[in-house]
């Protein structure tokens, strides 16, 4: 009879390390054997193996870890081989080359392996994103903005810790703060739209010039309208929603005067006139409101801080106007960023308040968007009349 046919017959076997009687599935399978099965147990048949491949490790002075057992891993968990627990598979990340389709190491684990290597290749993880990113190094990005004197070349004011790249080619632009880069991203990056918006902050684009007509003032509502207009609130109002009272006590106007303002603008956008309106936007030192703006509008000004020059100087950036390599004394290039040029290296922190005002103006005069008209004076600290549906 053969080895196979005296397997299928057998129950148990004796194993010869251990001693003892165990279920035939507890053998390995072996040919040259006469019972075609293994002389020793699976648990006795790893621990030999273990033995001999620890012995020879020891003999070339590697250390090993101690012999674990795959079958000791219950269903449905699996061994990390960094921290050396056994944890459930819903812990370790997917891998498709792994027959079990599973990461070696748990998620923590291999987190902090994929951190070690990033250190151990490239210096840092910063160094790391940047390089595969942006293609630069950590070094270069310093030199960058020490050539800007440390200052966002947009503002002038914050910290540049940023990293800024064109989205269409992925070219790297300048070092910008955390405001300014995401004031672009809100603007897409479109210096049309961030050029309106300075127009609108100064109440001299066309929402401005509707504005007038209409009532006379480019803004109105504000927190002191209570005071002098003390009836608005109650104009045809018999049951008042949630969302009117929310108005009235934080920018001075009510549901009538939003929907009037919606049809002013034909629902769209008071700065952009592409996206429907979906936000109050107001002067945050006057309080007064100025009109419905889109997300990305409202909050790109917030951002680039109300600000028509920072807006300006934002549109000339991506356009490539305001950044500027001029030539040294020595044969070389120094970065310059305002009109009138002067080195920003040499630029105090907060001393760029007077050559910001003089670049405002320079932007504002070379580049106009929009003709200068001939607005009535308006004085913010005079009511404006409430408007609303007859």
């Amino acid at each position: 009879m053969s080895g196979a046919g005296k397997v299928s017959l057998m129950l148990s076997k004796r194993c010869k390390d251990c001693g003892e009687n165990k279920p035939v599935t507890e053998f390995w399978k072996l040919k040259s054997s006469k019972d075609g099965l293994a002389y020793y147990c699976k648990v006795c048949f790893g621990l030999r193996n273990s033995h001999s491949y620890r012995k020879k490790q020891a003999e070339l002075g590697k250390a090993t870890r101690a012999y674990r057992r795959y079958s000791d891993v219950p269903e449905g968990m699996k061994y990390c081989a960094k921290c050396k627990e056994i944890k459930g598979v819903d812990e370790f990340g997917r891998n498709r080359s792994h027959k079990s389709g599973l990461a070696d190491y748990c998620r923590p684990c291999h987190a902090a392996a994929m951190a070690e290597g990033r250190i151990r290749n490239h210096g840092s993880g910063r160094n790391w994103q940047l390089k595969r990113r942006y293609g630069l190094t950590e070094g270069e990005v310093e030199q960058m903005i020490a050539e800007q004197g440390g200052v966002c070349v947009i503002c002038l004011r914050g910290d540049a810790k940023h990293v800024d790249h064109d989205h269409l080619t992925g070219l790297v632009r300048r070092v910008l703060c955390f405001k300014c880069n995401g004031g672009l991203g809100q603007f897409d990056d479109d210096p049309d739209r961030m050029r309106l918006a300075a127009d609108y902050l100064e109440l001299r684009g066309s929402h401005a010039r509707r504005m007038h007509i209409e009532i006379g003032a480019p803004v109105f509502g504000g927190p002191e309208r209570v005071r002098w207009d003390p009836f608005w609130r109650t104009r045809k109002n018999a049951v008042q929603s949630a969302r009117h009272y929310h108005l009235r006590q934080k920018y001075g106007i009510n549901d009538e005067d939003t929907q009037w303002l919606l049809k002013l603008q034909f629902g769209h956008c008071a700065v952009c006139f592409d996206v429907p309106a979906e936000h109050v936007d107001h002067d945050h030192r006057t309080g007064m409101v100025r009109g419905l703006a889109c997300s990305g509008c409202n909050t790109g000004m917030g951002q680039l801080r109300d600000d028509a020059i920072t807006l300006r100087r934002a549109a000339d950036y991506v356009t490539g106007r305001l950044v500027q390599r001029v030539p040294t004394e020595d044969g070389g290039t120094r970065l310059s960023l305002t009109v009138p040029d002067v080195d920003p290296a040499t630029v105090p922190r907060g001393g760029w308040k007077a050559l910001w005002e003089e670049d405002g103006r320079y932007r504002k005069e070379t580049l106009p968007f929009d003709e200068e008209l001939d607005f009535p004076t308006w004085d913010d600290s005079e009511p404006v009349g409430a408007p609303g549906p007859a």
